[in-house]
């Protein structure tokens, strides 16, 4: 479920009320952890996988009533700002555009304190290049910064003194931002802990090509001279598309990420665990080997399988960090190299329920009987149909299949069978969409991987809250002991 899925009257989920009643509702249905999507800035597609920072986080998520608290707004200036027609869904385009116009309100009245400015010097590794990046994105019209003039495109020193004295006011702008959002998470984050609820984050696992990690640190990806992609990630053709998915991020620099002992991903890393209480790592076979494509390619068709920094990576984050909680999101093609890497390094792989019904009726790695203990269970992801609109949409013989399988009778919903079959499995953990929860249709599709538009807009409706779904989840982890002692 991710924050901003939650009702608000503000056209978004935010980090406010709705966000602590949720907790309460987990709490009384007995589960104890919560996972949500990325965090960060959203930018192209306004997908949460291609943020503006690895380190930021989105000012769409700021809670509007605390600044009214706070006397940096009115609810007046709050409730009559447009935010879109349609309540079920976040219209991203006037979301941003109304936010960005209330925040520079409340901005207007801050007066620097002592929060802000420990903040600012706390975070400067990270945060001045944000900040700087973000100002001088909107000071050329929110274009691609390869789009930018040369001198701070390459970011020459002359150029970068003269836009951080012309867009001062600017910068401290996108600071207060990052200062009002993460002071906001640490308060959503000790609520839901005093709940006993965890908050399980999400890294993706490649940057975007318009945003600050990139244009700060271009040594660390496949640029060539002129700050162009050499090559770019994706995935190649298979049963779910015929010419794969050219996702266009920029592939990783590993040789010259490894002669700084992987500095950039150990503090990722670290910035995620401060967040959260455990961590999905996206594409996790991308560690092991990953696909690269040509850039200028239309399609993801001609590309290369290279090897990745494997258990180099994960031992240096292990020697510095610690022991991180990971979850490996290991879905798609995997090869034997793949499965020896989670062995190694011991994460819990995902299993997803819907993926194990097939017409052939053959047997599986997704079908809950071979899930392995040291596994986290879904009956879907952000990236699949809901639990129901599979059901609709399946044909007879996986439908049937899954019917027989998950034992549902004529009046059985199956979304109910199916979150009884994921809390019944061997997996110690398990987790269930919010849709599924609710059983929605296609209506509550979060995403469709390789399109663009009306993605990542679903929202949850209030009266969606009810008791008996909180009922169903506490009788099911009651059932298969997954209640916290």
């Amino acid at each position: 479920m991710h924050i901003t899925s939650l009702p608000s009257p503000y056209g978004i989920g935010t980090l406010g009320a709705e966000a602590e009643k949720f907790a309460d509702w987990l709490k009384a249905a007995g589960q104890s952890w919560w996972q949500v999507l990325p965090v960060g800035p959203t930018g192209y597609g306004d997908s949460p996988y291609q943020p503006f920072s690895s380190f930021a986080g989105n000012p769409l998520m700021i809670d509007l009533d605390e600044l009214c608290e706070q006397g940096l707004l009115t609810k007046e200036e709050c409730q009559n700002a447009d935010y879109g027609a349609d309540p079920s869904i976040v219209d991203y385009a006037k979301i941003s555009a109304t936010r960005d116009e209330l925040l520079h309100k409340a901005f207007s009245k801050f007066v620097d304190d002592v929060g802000y400015t420990s903040f600012v010097l706390e975070e400067a590794e990270w945060l001045d290049d944000f900040a700087l990046f973000m100002a001088v994105k909107k000071h050329f019209g929110g274009i691609a910064w390869r789009e930018w003039d040369e001198d701070i495109r390459m970011r020459r020193l002359e150029a970068l003194e003269n836009y951080t004295e012309m867009l001062s006011e600017d910068i401290r702008f996108e600071k207060w931002c990052q200062y009002i959002f993460f002071r906001q998470w640490n308060r959503f984050h000790n609520v839901c802990g005093s709940k006993g609820i965890g908050i399980i984050g999400d890294i993706p696992i490649y940057v975007s090509p318009d945003s600050a990690d990139v244009w700060a640190a271009p040594d660390l990806f496949e640029l060539d001279e002129k700050l162009c992609p050499k090559r770019v990630a994706g995935v190649p053709p298979d049963y779910f598309s015929k010419t794969g998915q050219l996702w266009g991020n920029p592939l990783y620099n590993w040789e010259e990420m490894k002669k700084t002992n992987y500095d950039w991903w150990i503090k990722r890393v670290k910035r995620s665990a401060q967040l959260y209480d455990m961590i999905r790592i996206d594409h996790f076979r991308a560690f092991d080997t990953y696909y690269a494509i040509p850039f200028g390619e239309s399609t993801a068709e001609h590309g290369d399988w290279e090897k990745g920094p494997g258990m180099d990576l994960f031992n240096e984050i292990k020697k510095q960090l610690g022991d991180v909680n990971i979850i490996a999101e290991d879905l798609g093609d995997i090869f034997d190299s793949v499965k020896k890497l989670l062995a190694q390094s011991g994460f819990p792989g995902m299993r997803v329920l819907q993926f194990g019904f097939n017409p052939e009726n053959s047997d599986n790695d997704h079908l809950p009987h071979n899930y392995p203990k040291n596994s986290v269970c879904y009956t879907g992801t952000h990236d699949n149909a809901t639990i129901v609109q599979w059901f609709k949409e399946a044909d007879s013989s996986s439908k049937k299949m899954a019917k027989r399988y998950l034992n549902k009778g004529a009046f059985d919903r199956f979304n109910v069978c199916a979150v009884r079959a994921a809390f019944a499995s061997p997996s110690a953990l398990a987790v269930i969409p919010m849709q599924d929860v609710i059983g929605l249709d296609g209506r509550g599709r979060m995403n469709v991987p390789s399109t663009l538009g009306g993605n990542w807009s679903w929202r949850m409706m209030p009266k969606d809250l009810k008791p008996k779904y909180a009922d169903m989840l506490r009788n099911f982890a009651e059932a298969y002991m997954r209640i916290p002692k």
